[in-house]
């Protein structure tokens, strides 16, 4: 079985125009390195699929929580399809091991890297609405992103939990330290150590300095409430 076949059999969808997929699965580095033509990698899909997942991220959030305000939405939808989520969510479908990607970019570990997967997550979802209509992509956007909302929840909250949690049981604030950035200025991904009473808990990443704090917390939490005893 090819790879692009695999792929396919990985998310429950066959494609009509295998082209659509690979150019999904190309990053920029890939296409500049073989020197192919303008706007051969996947950065306009991923815009596509950015517009998708938010009509189908809203809807879903409007219809399954009838009582929420708006503002509450909003936030519910930030976490369920921010990078790392998505991410998260790419792996599930081993997403990572069928990315055509420059050599520099692979050794420097791009398929593990949050920017990269989510984005090309989000260039999938583009490639199949345009391949089969928006009643695939949402079936896609369904199955594999719009599931565990409440462990995807805490994530998005638990730079807050951490800090309350902190306080609470040790009357002490996190603090929050930039370690490491790399990668070009328009696509950089930065490093974030977090740590309390003068102990490093736990380091995260993310393509803002916002992203790897929450990164870092949501590790930093899981670490505690062990310690502590805490389920969530």
């Amino acid at each position: 079985m090819d790879r692009l076949k695999e792929f396919e059999s990985n998310i429950e969808y066959t494609f009509k125009q295998p082209g659509l997929l690979r150019q999904a699965l190309t990053h920029s580095s890939y296409a500049n390195e073989h020197k192919m033509k303008k706007g051969a990698d996947n950065e306009r899909l991923e815009f596509l699929g950015d517009a998708v997942l938010e009509v189908v991220s809203s809807e879903y959030l409007f219809l399954n929580y009838p009582s929420m305000p708006e503002g509450d939405m909003t936030k519910l939808r930030a976490s369920l399809v921010c990078e790392p989520t998505l991410a998260d969510c790419a792996n599930e479908i081993k997403l990572g091991d069928y990315l055509y990607l420059g050599k520099g970019e692979d050794k420097t570990g791009g398929r593990e890297r949050k920017s990269v997967l989510s984005d090309a997550l989000e260039a999938t979802i583009g490639a199949i609405f345009l391949d089969g209509g928006f009643t695939n992509a949402k079936e896609f956007v369904l199955k594999f992103i719009m599931t565990d909302i409440e462990h995807k929840k805490l994530f998005h909250d638990s730079k807050t939990i951490l800090q309350e949690l902190a306080q609470g049981e040790f009357g002490e604030n996190v603090v929050y330290e930039l370690v490491g950035e790399s990668g070009p200025d328009h696509k950089k991904t930065y490093i974030t150590r977090v740590s309390l009473k003068s102990r490093a808990l736990a380091e995260g990443e993310g393509s803002t300095k916002k992203a790897s704090e929450q990164a870092a917390a949501y590790k930093a939490l899981a670490i505690l409430d062990e310690e502590l005893g805490i389920e969530r």
